[in-house]
């Protein structure tokens, strides 16, 4: 059966609560994503109040405070807010994507001819004494190897030893600065669950963002040879406008295409836009997936970005939007606004495409 941009599109939202806001818990839906991109310590926020009715800040600071969710690095090598049980699931399985970034290219250059079981013994144990930032971390990690660049020597601390990054980085309404480091095992009391499965992350992977091909999963996870992984769950075919081979659960949801879908604001580098391969599904012409604004749809495509300065939200389209389009965009604007600084005066400018 061949599906169109468009069913795969309404599929997506469906998928990601974009269609329509959900009653899960924060937690619940961070576990259902398989995670949130992080690198920007808050933008799960708005992530989260894109996707969940009547979600509230305090709602997901409260999950890192208590350590039912964690930051850490992970898929494509880059900080992902996850659930604990996630923590311990993923990090085993990304090692392969950590360590083929910490020892190809500028990466394992710069810690070329350190014996790495030292050095990651080494950052264990003084994170262990005390959660540290990069900075301090390296500093100290630099009297060992001092011919090496501190920020080298830490960041190869993060990819080697299982690291997260504690609150109140990412915590709501607290001045982020340099966040800290715990390692995982200090933090939760564990570093990998028994048993790790890459089938049920596979699986899971196509709950939230199918139906897609192996290459699709791939680009989103990291990882690569997962086509005996893929072959092995019990998926239906299907195949897209291009003829690609794409996979899915039988009872996975796949809406209509001609489905309504309401304008919705994603923070910078939200998932749903990083994580095919092939990102016909998500992206408008002129979309740009490594921009660092957050991105908005428009009949459920990205169709531009945008970026808060105080009480205004600039908005800049891709393309001219309908009056009717531009009127919804405005809307929703206006309660994003509302949920990041609540009472003030709020303004929306379109800026000039």
């Amino acid at each position: 059966m061949k599906l169109s941009a468009r069913e795969l599109n309404r599929a997506l939202l469906a998928r990601q609560f974009l269609l329509e806001r959900t009653e899960k818990t924060p937690l619940q839906v961070v576990e259902h994503l398989v995670g949130m991109q992080s690198q920007v310590p808050l933008s799960p926020h708005v992530g989260l109040w894109s996707r969940v009715s009547g979600f509230q800040p305090a709602d997901l600071s409260q999950t890192l405070e208590s350590r039912e969710t964690v930051r850490i690095v992970l898929m494509r090598g880059t900080i992902h807010l996850v659930s604990a049980r996630d923590a311990l699931l993923l990090r085993p399985l990304m090692k392969p994507v950590l360590d083929r970034t910490n020892f190809t290219g500028h990466n394992g250059k710069q810690i070329e001819g350190i014996d790495v079981d030292e050095l990651a013994q080494r950052g264990r144990e003084l994170l262990e004494e005390e959660p540290r930032t990069r900075e301090d971390l390296g500093r100290l990690l630099k009297e060992r190897w001092p011919g090496h660049q501190a920020t080298a020597l830490a960041y190869a601390v993060q990819l080697l030893v299982p690291l997260v990054q504690i609150p109140p980085r990412g915590v709501w309404g607290v001045a982020q600065g340099r966040g800290a480091h715990a390692t995982l095992n200090t933090w939760l009391g564990a570093e990998s669950l028994p048993e790790p499965s890459i089938t049920e992350v596979v699986s899971r992977y196509l709950r939230a963002f199918g139906p897609a091909s192996v290459q699709d999963v791939q680009t989103w996870s990291g990882l690569t040879r997962l086509s005996e992984v893929v072959e092995r769950l019990p998926l239906r075919r299907f195949s897209d406008e291009n003829g690609r081979t794409l996979f899915d659960h039988e009872d996975a949801p796949r809406p209509d295409e001609d489905l309504p879908a309401l304008p919705r604001f994603l923070p910078e580098f939200d998932n749903i836009a990083l994580s095919h391969a092939n990102r016909t599904r998500i992206i408008s012409p002129g979309f740009n997936g490594s921009s660092t604004r957050g991105s908005f749809t428009v009949d459920g495509f990205i169709s531009g970005t945008w970026k808060m300065e105080k009480n205004t939200l600039l908005v800049a389209p891709y393309q001219r939007l309908l009056k009717r389009d531009g009127a919804d965009v405005e809307a929703e604007g206006r309660r994003l606004l509302e949920f990041a600084a609540p009472g003030a005066d709020h303004t929306v400018v379109f800026e000039q495409t």
